[in-house]
């Protein structure tokens, strides 16, 4: 899907799931199988009707050179294949099984209206990369950022977001807003752990990570006609929910099912049609 061809139908489904459904696997395993294509290792697969192959939603996420506590191949490739296929199973859209990874200075960037960035807490962008998704940013593209925790993550992304755009402040959404509720309609601004931090604080209703980032922040940066260009969730862990969905049943129902999945499926939904 060309950032040319913002037309999407989404259907309100419920999403009734059943854990396990999408298997899990080791997190550092094999990134490719034997066909050349990202190894599925049970993720369901389908087919794309080639004739409408430049049509179809893919997940992009962005590959950088700086180095956080993972970097940007955490939760890779599991999250993308599991997300992809919960967004073609439970919407009308039609989606790439595989998603991609592409750098920001990729020309082929500009091919696709959504992109995903993960742990950004130690990121450092070159001033080549900066302008690239300045550039990608205002000709019409959507950011989403997920998955960095506490005041010194956010203070080194803000810094560095601060140098691709120096005129545009995030904006703290409230839980009214659009995004929280067009599809699914989520009750609160939730706060998603990654699964090891769930566990352990499950006794305590205890979900988040640090000592300092109790509170999940989502906040947007918006063009000049007021369309919002990204979505940063900070304090919150997306990527894990549908990375981890198959490990374990109580972390989907709780996590995956009721709030990473419906979140994601409603920023997708909110990029393409706003």
């Amino acid at each position: 899907m060309s950032m040319r061809t913002f037309s999407v139908a989404v259907v309100l489904v419920l999403l009734c799931c059943t854990a396990g459904a999408v298997a899990q696997r080791g997190r550092y395993r094999s990134f490719q199988g034997a066909d050349g294509r990202v190894d599925r290792q049970g993720v369901p697969d389908w087919k794309v009707d080639e004739r409408f192959r430049s049509d179809v939603f893919t997940f992009v996420r962005i590959k950088y050179e700086s180095y956080g506590r993972w970097g940007w191949p955490t939760d890779y490739p599991d999250a993308d294949l599991n997300f992809s296929f919960r967004l073609q199973q439970l919407t009308s859209m039609h989606v790439d099984p595989d998603g991609i990874v592409l750098e920001l200075t990729d020309p082929r960037l500009f091919d696709y209206p959504f992109i995903y960035l993960i742990e950004p807490g130690h990121i450092s962008l070159s001033a080549a990369e900066k302008e690239a998704l300045r550039t990608y940013l205002l000709n019409g593209g959507f950011l989403m950022v997920d998955d960095f925790w506490g005041e010194d993550e956010w203070n080194n992304f803000y810094s560095e977001f601060r140098q691709v755009f120096p005129d545009r402040e995030p904006v703290e959404l409230p839980a009214t807003h659009e995004i929280f509720h067009c599809v699914y309609d989520l009750k609160e601004k939730p706060q998603i752990p990654a699964i090891g931090w769930a566990q352990q604080g499950a006794a305590q209703g205890i979900t988040w990570e640090r000592w300092d980032a109790q509170e999940v922040h989502y906040r947007a940066v918006f063009d000049d006609h007021g369309r919002m260009m990204a979505m940063i969730c900070h304090n919150t862990d997306l990527g894990d929910g549908w990375e981890r969905e198959g490990e374990d049943p109580w972390y989907f129902r709780e996590f995956s099912e009721k709030k990473a999945y419906p979140l994601g499926i409603n920023i997708i939904f909110y990029a393409m049609t706003h």
